[in-house]
């Protein structure tokens, strides 16, 4: 497939719709988030991220990095150091999606109320 100028997310067979997976994915957008603070560990990126499994992880890692986004740094040292560090364009995306959780996390009292009230209404709609 011939690499178009411009990706088209709404396409099917686009490729850019697979690195809008990586980045909007369940862990994608807290890995870059957690790097615009600067390099880190692997173990580092764990603790910062709650709930993330080592195998997730690993994952998202490996397709930032196959994507261009991070660059893994390994060091010749026992026991292995390993970090982790964003490009220019994972620093672009990560700043985009910082400002994405900061508003959800400045809206969450709205957004947990909204949650609630359709929460409510759905069980008296299946009660009636």
């Amino acid at each position: 497939m011939e690499i178009p100028e411009r990706g088209d997310c709404f396409r099917a067979d686009c490729p850019a719709r697979d690195v809008f997976g990586h980045v909007t994915g369940r862990w994608g957008g807290l890995v870059l988030a957690a790097l615009l603070g600067g390099t880190l560990r692997f173990s580092e990126l764990r603790a910062r991220i709650g709930g993330i499994s080592e195998k997730m992880l690993a994952q998202t890692l490996r397709e930032f990095e196959r994507d261009g986004l991070l660059i893994r740094r390994q060091f010749p040292e026992v026991p292995p150091r390993v970090e982790y560090e964003l490009t220019a364009a994972g620093l672009e995306v990560a700043q985009r999606l910082d400002h994405l959780i900061g508003w959800i996390q400045d809206h969450v009292r709205e957004l947990v109320a909204a949650q609630r009230s359709h929460e409510a209404t759905s069980r008296r709609a299946s009660l009636s």
